[in-house]
């Protein structure tokens, strides 16, 4: 499979290079002076990439380019694809050719796939804990900044769904919005008449602002339900608010709980019957997945 086949729609191949060469440049700046004057010029090698913990991979069509940014000779053969999930110290993949270059791409490579791997593994754990429910797992604009594409490409992997990419591609009402306009059905019919044609979502605190968006049902698309779950002191989660609101909406209108939501809540979330779970967690808390790369120079 090709770089520009594993890419999502929203990341196309020359953008993928765009944020891939920025990235060298911040790390490698005027040269990798370390390696330049340690290894030998022409000195040929091969590395394993290993993984020290089970995951979904992800990530190996990017760290693909850095590798080939950084020297097109090298050669990258992958064991797995992205969007497997492999046990403890598996093999993923080996890299040859000039050890120069492959240590000069080594950092920017393993930090993506790191990074990548750990998404999307968070990803398929929320997606593996509500998988008894009809309920879809998205992302949300709580990325690392200059890696949002990366960030969303890797829920796709994991299993998971994109919410919006941005601020420009669906318009997303929320709370300091309505504070502003003042009211959320009036929010939602500005929207609507100023542009025309654009998928409106918007969020709702409270049953008082659930009802009114029903006056509006027709205009929304999605009905966020913010912080509609708490947490009892003894543990367990009441989500009596959220399903009163379910039960409100009565399929008018798709809904999506948002706020706070944790591997250990989302079982109890998705039984509410609510069709999308927003987490945040998933691309700016996730656990980076210990991947490590080893030399032999021939």
């Amino acid at each position: 499979m090709s770089d520009h086949e594993q890419l999502p729609h929203y990341l196309p191949s020359r953008q993928l290079e765009q944020i891939l060469q920025g990235a060298l440049q911040e790390d490698v700046g005027t040269g990798d002076i370390t390696s330049q004057i340690l290894v030998p010029e022409h000195q040929q090698g091969r590395a394993t990439l290993l993984t020290r913990e089970s995951g979904v991979i992800a990530g190996l069509a990017a760290a693909r380019r850095v590798f080939h940014l950084v020297d097109p000779a090298i050669q990258c053969n992958w064991i797995v694809n992205d969007g497997d999930h492999v046990p403890t110290d598996s093999v993923i993949g080996v890299v040859a050719g000039a050890m120069r270059s492959i240590l000069t791409a080594e950092r920017l490579a393993l930090n993506l796939l790191q990074r990548m791997s750990g998404i999307a593994t968070a990803t398929a754990k929320m997606v593996a804990s509500v998988r008894d429910y009809p309920v879809r797992v998205r992302d949300t604009r709580k990325t690392a900044p200059g890696l949002r594409l990366l960030d969303k490409w890797s829920v796709l992997l994991g299993g998971g769904t994109n919410h919006r990419i941005g601020l420009f591609d669906r318009i997303l009402i929320k709370d300091n919005h309505i504070e502003v306009v003042g009211g959320l059905a009036e929010s939602v019919q500005r929207a609507a008449n100023q542009l025309p044609g654009y998928l409106i979502d918007v969020e709702a605190r409270t049953m008082v602002e659930v009802t009114e968006a029903l006056s509006v049902a027709s205009m929304i698309d999605v009905l966020l339900l913010d912080n509609m779950t708490t947490t009892r002191p003894d543990g367990s989660y009441d989500c009596s608010r959220l399903k009163q609101a379910i039960d409100c909406i009565a399929g008018r209108i798709t809904t999506e709980a948002t706020g706070g939501i944790t591997l250990e809540s989302a079982p109890f979330i998705a039984a509410t019957g609510v069709n999308y779970l927003s987490c945040g967690t998933l691309t700016h808390s996730s656990h980076a997945t210990d991947i490590s790369l080893s030399v032999d120079p021939l």
